[in-house]
């Protein structure tokens, strides 16, 4: 890794994929010093590859210890995700504790892991959730409750951290289009037993929302903008649309908006 002072590191926590490669790549290409962190390696010859498994805490905390230790560190990304399709009645335990560990508690290691880093010099965490942490997915509840509670820890490490010259962010993308889609565990009809055919409908909904939303390049452009913003927001909402659809779920009534979530995963 370059020993060039002048030259900002930013570590991705899983950078090989989706959002979080497209945040690596342009990083890169504007001149900062990037370091993957995942399971599987990022394919772009800049950046620097730490393996581990953000579900495993001691492989996490590890990899991060390492990239520090090599280089000062500017910014965080977490960008790893786990989505699961499941009746809340038949959801397993080791799926839906495999998914907190992966969207939730990871980052909240991950963050834990980097402060000592950054408490000296000031730095930026970005988080990414989802607009699902705001508005619930049906049958695909526990990844909606991991990103409201992602959301939630955004908010207070920015109130927590802002002393340190930490700046926190929560980015909230709606439907992005990546390969995150086809990675989702779905039970399939014995798994799921009456629920068969509205979790089918559900996924179906879910994934045309998805492959018909922004692009990860849109979202990696608003984390880089971000990163180098002089107040960045605590929560940053992806696209106009999005905002606008947050907004109305704010100020509608609770059965309304649940009611739109029914006619878009269940009918």
């Amino acid at each position: 890794m370059e020993k060039n002072s002048n030259k900002k590191t930013a570590i991705v926590v899983g950078g090989s994929s989706g959002i979080g490669y497209e945040t690596a790549l342009r990083l890169s290409n504007r001149g900062w010093s990037v370091v993957n962190i995942s399971r599987t390696p990022c394919k772009i010859t800049k950046v620097t590859n730490i393996t581990a498994d953000v579900a495993d805490s001691a492989a996490l905390e590890g990899a991060i210890k390492k990239a520090a230790a090599k280089s000062g560190i500017s910014a965080l990304i977490y960008s790893a995700g786990f989505s699961m399709a499941a009746p809340i009645e038949h959801a397993k335990e080791e799926d839906y504790k495999y998914l907190f560990e992966v969207n939730f508690f990871g980052a909240l290691r991950a963050v834990q892991s980097i402060i000592p880093h950054m408490k000296d010099k000031g730095g930026r965490i970005i988080l990414v959730g989802s607009l699902g942490g705001d508005l619930p997915i049906s049958f695909d509840s526990f990844y909606s409750s991991s990103k409201a509670a992602l959301e939630m820890f955004c908010r207070a490490a920015y109130s927590e951290l802002k002393p340190y010259k930490i700046k926190v962010t929560g980015v909230l993308p709606g439907g992005v289009s990546t390969g995150f889609t086809f990675k989702r565990k779905v039970y399939n009809g014995e798994e799921s037993g009456r629920y068969s055919a509205s979790v089918n409908k559900a996924v179906a909904a879910l994934a045309n929302m998805e492959q018909s939303g922004m692009s990860p390049q849109e979202v990696a452009e608003i984390i880089c903008g971000l990163l180098i913003a002089d107040k960045p927001p605590v929560i940053k909402i992806c696209g106009a649309k999005n905002t606008v659809y947050r907004l109305f779920s704010r100020i509608m009534p609770e059965k309304v908006t649940l009611n739109l979530n029914d006619r878009m995963y269940n009918q």
